[in-house]
């Protein structure tokens, strides 16, 4: 009878060790998969985190709306830097020649570049001189194509703040084969597709524009 106690007791023992060791592996497998989630979901966190930053950067998203033009413009001309004077004595945030203001009515190169407000109001005003002399050849090719570029307003009048109406003029009416570049290689094709599809639907053609300022 003893004997029989004490081989059940083994048995149980045997049966017990046996199960504690199965559920201690299963445990630790679960927990190692557990890990390796979690692992992966912060490594996904992480991606989508870095991801977000380098993307958005915090910058305004202006699009393709008329203001979305004049800083693109301004950035590609001088990085927005309104008190810019290049090499070849352009000026400003959008690089106006002396020549160019004359046309719109201002004289004192020096007090445009002190005056960021006068800058704003030459672009709007010359933006608006260009689109009256070009305003036959935005109608007939706006929609078109040249060189693999598609023709839009505010690609010509980007084109035209480059290299002045007259060359946009000859450009499209050779469609492309008479080309303009400025001193630094920028071709009016490249102004056409860089600033192409922006709404200038604001800037009112004006055969006569001139820009009105006070000093100080």
């Amino acid at each position: 009878m003893k004997k029989n106690i004490g081989k059940l007791l083994s048995l149980v023992l045997t049966i017990s060790i046996l199960l504690a060791v199965v559920f201690y592996n299963n445990n630790k497998e679960a927990i190692v998969i557990k890990d390796e989630e979690q692992t992966t979901k912060s490594t996904e966190i992480s991606n989508d985190i870095a991801f977000y930053d380098v993307k958005e950067q915090y910058t305004p998203h202006l699009g393709k709306s008329f203001a979305g033009f004049k800083e693109a413009l301004g950035f590609k001309e001088s990085q927005n830097n309104y008190f810019r004077v290049n090499k070849f004595g352009y000026l400003g945030k959008y690089q106006f020649g002396k020549s160019t203001l004359k046309l719109i009515g201002i004289y004192d190169s020096n007090m445009f570049l002190k005056t960021p407000e006068l800058q704003e109001k030459a672009f709007i005003a010359n933006a608006q001189r260009n689109k009256w002399v070009l305003r036959r050849d935005i109608k007939r090719f706006v929609g078109k194509k040249i060189n693999g570029v598609e023709i839009t307003e505010s690609g010509i009048l980007a084109a035209a703040h480059l290299a002045g109406p007259g060359s946009v003029k000859k450009y499209l009416r050779s469609y492309g084969k008479n080309g303009f570049s400025d001193a630094f290689g920028t071709s009016v094709r490249y102004y056409m597709k860089k600033f192409s599809g922006y709404d200038t639907s604001s800037i009112k053609p004006l055969k006569k524009v001139k820009v009105k300022h006070s000093r100080a």
